[in-house]
């Protein structure tokens, strides 16, 4: 394939339109190709998708309803498990079936819910269902909570990551950022869900809820921890993930975390001390604990990137242990000068932190070279 941009190829947009044909011979396939590949190697992915749906409303019968009903008489199987693991880019396949329906059956609400559940079950609704939870959001909700109770996971699922308030990907829904307790209550049905893809659903909504409200994340983990079972406190911990790296002191508290450590960072080494772009360093060091008494700890690293503008930190997770009084631990842990999509090294003096119980403390730091020529 190359890149992700070319999952949707015209071999693809050829599928999609058999697809159609088989359950609706009316079906203008030579056109629909000839459409919806036209300008189609000049986008990107998400774009990509978008233009094919353009393409499909073009060729489809024009009364809503009707465009719909082939629709979902040419989708395929629904998710073979519970999870999402493994599927790769396949579901993307019915990207171009959700933005059809955000795009053209905002007036045609039960149409269009129908559509979302059956969609769901082979792809994820999440982003296409939020511009009916912007247009009605009191009408969806009451919909959301009873899929919350639905025999299917992945319906499950839709309604906390439909649900998010910073849904990648997707835009924003103002009525839910001014309504976060209605999500909560959505979530309260699903936290004790038997599937651990709903269960990471949940804790992804709650870990973005808490950046913008801190003070209801909070509340919602410590009233969720009160006889939690494993399987809920490993949800919680997912979801105070951000805040944690953020060194928010009642997350950390929740969690156990929440004393002054008293430790001293000892011998630290960077090696190699001077790293090309595109490599990688190792850092170890050594914990001593400075207490009579034994310490819970949760250690974190944080990096300052050089960036083309100043330095930006990024937290990785180290370790939890249990320091014994007047113990020692050997830590250590590596760090990738590769290029992101989201971070691109560059060359500079990277200071790094050690974060114990969210209190930063200085280790030293590392070079950054420009990569070595072959």
């Amino acid at each position: 394939m190359g890149t992700l941009k070319g999952f949707f190829s015209p071999q693809l947009v050829k599928r999609l339109a058999a697809d159609i044909l088989r359950v609706y011979p009316r079906f203008p396939s030579q056109a629909f190709v000839r459409g919806a590949c036209s300008g189609l190697a000049a986008l990107e992915l998400l774009d990509r998708g978008r233009h094919i749906a353009r393409a499909l409303a073009a060729c489809l019968p024009q009364r809503y309803p009707d465009a719909v009903e082939v629709l979902l008489r040419s989708l395929g199987p629904e998710h073979a498990s519970d999870e999402l693991l493994g599927a790769g880019m396949a579901p993307f396949f019915y990207y171009p079936h959700t933005v059809f329906v955000a795009e053209r059956g905002l007036d045609d609400y039960e149409t269009s819910m129908r559509a979302q559940y059956e969609l769901t079950k082979r792809f994820s609704a999440e982003a296409s269902i939020r511009p009916f939870i912007d247009r009605h959001p009191e009408r969806t909700l009451a919909v959301l909570a009873k899929w919350a109770r639905d025999p299917n996971a992945h319906v499950r699922r839709l309604v906390s990551e439909g649900t998010r308030l910073r849904l990648p990907w997707a835009p924003r829904v103002p009525w839910l950022d001014a309504h976060p307790e209605r999500v909560i209550a959505l979530l309260e049905r699903l936290k004790d869900d038997p599937t651990t893809l709903v269960r990471r659903s949940v804790a992804n909504n709650l870990n973005d809820l808490g950046k913008a409200r801190p003070d209801l994340l909070v509340a919602t983990a410590t009233a969720w921890l009160k006889g939690a079972s494993p399987e809920r406190r490993a949800l919680v911990e997912h979801a105070l993930r951000s805040a944690v790296k953020r060194g928010q002191a009642e997350a950390l508290r929740i969690l156990g975390y929440g004393g002054k450590a008293a430790v001293s960072i000892e011998g630290v080494r960077f090696d190699p001390a001077r790293v090309p772009v595109g490599e990688r360093v190792r850092m170890s060091f050594t914990l001593r604990s400075r207490s009579r008494d034994d310490q819970s700890l949760l250690v974190d690293v944080a990096v300052h990137f050089v960036k083309a503008r100043g330095t930006a930190p990024k937290v990785f997770k180290l370790r939890r242990l249990d320091l014994p009084a007047r113990g020692t631990a050997e830590l250590a842990t590596t760090f990738s000068l590769a290029a992101h999509t989201t971070r691109v090294p560059r060359p500079g003096r990277h200071a790094v932190e050690v974060r114990i119980n969210g209190e930063a403390k200085p280790a030293g730091a590392f070079q950054v070279v420009a990569r070595r020529r072959v």
